[in-house]
């Protein structure tokens, strides 16, 4: 027997003239019969607007629950890193203008390379809001993944450059010129990638985006590449003319060793790797729930930053489909409540095997043999 049960980390089960709720003081979120009319025609586009760029459900009810909030939260920290590390990004350009430091023209472009993944990252994380499809059945959440792959790609670019800049440099050295400014747009650099960093990283983590945490990892190298930038600044000052192309070939280095973690980070995310702490927070969950004899298949996937899970539980032979039915939403909610980001599983009830029972799943294994 399998029950498909959906949610948006809301508990609300309804099936025909099924109905239960659940009162306590978890956050979950139920939805309400909405009153609100249709627009009219003069408000098309408008509405149309605000459809695509405001958290949205496409369900009967509408709801803002947490992972259309986290999708906001992603948002809003897409937009004030690209506010900040455009303004470093510009006011380094200026300076690289006036002293011709190539280590400061890697770190600018570094700067505007991470400032611009905002924009895949932004597309993500509205496709991530749209509803599922006939064609799109579990959503767009993947989107996200595809603009880690983005920033990953955008990361080897700027390694690719800077690296080539340097090269030309040594082979062709000139002397910096305007070295005062050139180290306080190192610090600047510093100061502003390192709060997008840290921004970014923990709006990531908390709302489960690999690719929002790559972003953070990103611009933590951009930070370490400024501090590079002023170590060249200083070189210079000292009449050292190959300190400049030296620190633009670390900062290569450096770049290089962020674009391995960013491409590992993204790399499990989409080969639908987890946490196995998340698996074994999932079985114990689930092996405490009254009727559940024992726990058998567990995958848990992310989609997004949104986690689902599909699992077969063993409960008793003799129990009815009512009471199977029972077992299974009693697993799916400790599951909810157990799991971080969960927001869908998929939980099937096998029964209890009897001496001498041939396998129930016998007649698929034809179509499971490897």
């Amino acid at each position: 027997m399998s029950e498909r049960h959906d949610h948006e980390h809301g508990h609300r089960h309804d099936r025909g003239q099924h109905h239960h709720d659940h009162a306590h003081e978890h956050p979950h979120h139920h939805s309400a019969p909405s009153s609100s009319p249709s627009p009219s025609p003069s408000q098309g586009l408008r509405h149309r607007v605000a459809h695509l760029l405001t958290p949205h459900s496409h369900e009967s009810a509408d709801k803002l629950d947490p992972a259309l909030e986290s999708s906001a939260r992603g948002m809003r920290a897409l937009w004030v890193s690209l506010a900040v590390l455009g303004v470093t990004a510009v006011a380094q350009a200026v300076v690289v203008a006036l002293s011709g430091s190539v280590a400061l023209l890697g770190d600018t472009v570094h700067n505007t390379a991470d400032a611009l993944t905002a924009v895949p990252l932004g597309i993500a994380f509205v496709l991530g809001r749209r509803a599922a499809t006939r064609r799109f059945t579990y959503g767009y959440g993947r989107a996200e993944d595809l603009a880690g792959i983005a920033i990953v790609l955008t990361i080897a670019a700027s390694a690719a450059f800077a690296g080539w800049t340097a090269v030309e440099r040594l082979m062709n050295p000139r002397p910096v010129e305007q070295v005062g400014a050139v180290a306080v747009a190192a610090l600047a650099g510093f100061a502003g990638n390192e709060w997008v960093a840290r921004y970014r990283i923990r709006v990531g983590r908390s709302i489960g985006s690999a690719a929002l945490v790559a972003d953070g990892l990103h611009a933590r190298t951009d930070g370490f590449t400024s501090l590079a930038v002023l170590l060249g600044a200083g070189g210079s000052a000292l009449g050292w003319q190959l300190a400049d192309p030296v620190v633009g070939l670390a900062i290569t280095a450096a770049i290089a060793l962020v674009l391995r973690d960013a491409a590992r980070e993204v790399f499990r995310r989409v080969m639908d790797a987890v946490d196995p702490v998340l698996v074994d927070r999932a079985e114990h969950a689930l092996r405490e729930v009254e009727g559940v004899r024992a726990v058998g298949e567990l995958r848990l996937r992310w989609i997004g930053h949104r986690l689902r899970a599909e699992v077969a539980v063993v409960v008793d032979g003799e129990a009815t489909v009512r009471e199977a039915h029972g077992i299974a939403v009693a697993a799916e909610h400790a599951l909810l409540h157990a799991v971080p980001r969960l927001t869908a599983a998929l939980v099937h009830a096998d029964p209890a095997p009897v001496p001498g029972e041939d396998d129930p799943h016998l007649a698929l294994a034809h179509h499971t043999a490897a």
